[in-house]
């Protein structure tokens, strides 16, 4: 366990309360995977947390979790707390003392887990022996936890994609038979696990989950044949999405330059001119081109952009003895395109002597 965490636990005990390490923590601890998002559960009322911490934060609409960081590591420290109702997928919560009453609350064995400062695991609920098994399972009753958050619903993807488990037969059954539950989430909501799934190294079996559980229709997106890349974006240039999908302005251009380059079907100088190195290797990768390749083909490029061009608009006017107009735009985007296809040099003479030739 890091010394930073240990001295945050300390801390908590030290002023006389519980503390215990829980949930996706401990779940990727025992996994042997490396996290940073730190989930501590406690006996300490919020108030407490933000005394011990010295915290400059408020108490309303947390639920009970006191949030920070440091340069490592993020931290939600939680009191122990058991869910009394839920109304608009936002749960009302008691305060308790017992542990036991807060594992009842999550969603999963896999998450289920609690780690003392030693070490020490407390399973209540079988989490390990699901966690070697690799099963998702739902605690307590199934259809109470996926109407209380039907976003369980994508978590159970989602922990099914990045762990490579299987899906437990009855959550699975239960996930089919009321997969329109997905029809009630925002599509913030929906994007947010979708990003988690499509950024996986195992998105593929993602995307056979969320194909066999017939859901594209209560995502509204559609899914034919799909090529994993690292990049995210890659994966959702492949797919049909709904515009309702929050997209940000960066988001929306690479895709849409991504969906751009993968129809015209190969990297060449004239993508890498348009669309730049970013955008190629993503597109690049999905058409079987090697990074090593787009970076030889981008380093030997005559031009970057048009202002590497040695002549300028000033140049062709002079050259041909015209005015301004729509023609000087065009004898440029005719030099870019034969620069570009090497057909010719980006030397002042011989681009002089083209446009004499091809324009006057």
């Amino acid at each position: 366990m890091n010394e930073k965490i240990r001295l945050v636990l300390n801390k908590i005990k030290d002023k006389g309360f519980e503390a215990y390490l829980v949930g996706g923590f401990v779940r990727d601890y025992f996994l042997g995977r490396e996290t940073y998002d730190v989930d501590i559960a406690t006996n300490a009322l919020p108030k407490d947390i933000i005394e011990i911490f010295n915290l400059n934060t408020s108490t309303e609409d947390n639920y009970g979790s006191i949030t920070f960081k440091d340069k490592t590591y993020s931290y939600e420290i939680t009191t122990y707390r058991k869910d009394v109702s839920y109304e608009s997928r936002k749960p009302t919560v008691e305060f308790v003392n017992d542990i036991k009453i807060d594992v009842q609350r999550r969603d999963f064995t896999i998450n289920s887990l609690y780690m003392d400062i030693d070490g020490n695991i407390i399973d209540e609920l079988n989490g390990i022996e699901d966690l070697k098994n690799k099963i998702v399972r739902c605690i307590g009753n199934i259809n109470d936890k996926m109407i209380e958050d039907p976003l369980r619903i994508l978590r159970t993807i989602r922990f099914a994609t990045l762990l490579d488990f299987r899906i437990e037969e009855n959550l699975y059954f239960y996930i089919k038979q009321n997969k329109e539950l997905i029809s009630t989430l925002s599509y913030t909501r929906r994007k947010e696990e979708l990003d988690k799934i499509f950024k996986s190294k195992n998105v593929l079996r993602g995307i056979e989950i969320i194909k066999s559980l017939g859901i594209e229709k209560y995502l509204d997106i559609k899914i034919d044949n799909v090529i994993p890349c690292k990049n995210y974006l890659g994966i959702w240039a492949q797919i049909e999405v709904s515009s309702k999908y929050p997209f940000n302005n960066q988001e929306l251009d690479t895709i849409e330059k991504l969906k751009k380059v993968l129809n015209y079907g190969i990297i060449d100088n004239i993508v890498l001119y348009q669309y730049g190195l970013f955008v190629s290797i993503i597109a690049g990768e999905i058409l079987g081109y090697p990074k090593s390749y787009i970076s030889e083909i981008y380093k030997d490029m005559p031009i970057y952009n048009s202002k590497d061009i040695v002549l300028n608009g000033e140049d062709i006017m002079k050259i041909l003895n015209i005015e301004p107009s729509e023609k000087i735009s065009r004898i440029y985007e005719d030099l870019e395109l034969n620069i570009l296809h090497n057909n010719l040099k980006n030397e002042y003479e011989e681009l002089k002597d083209y446009i004499i030739k091809n324009w006057k």
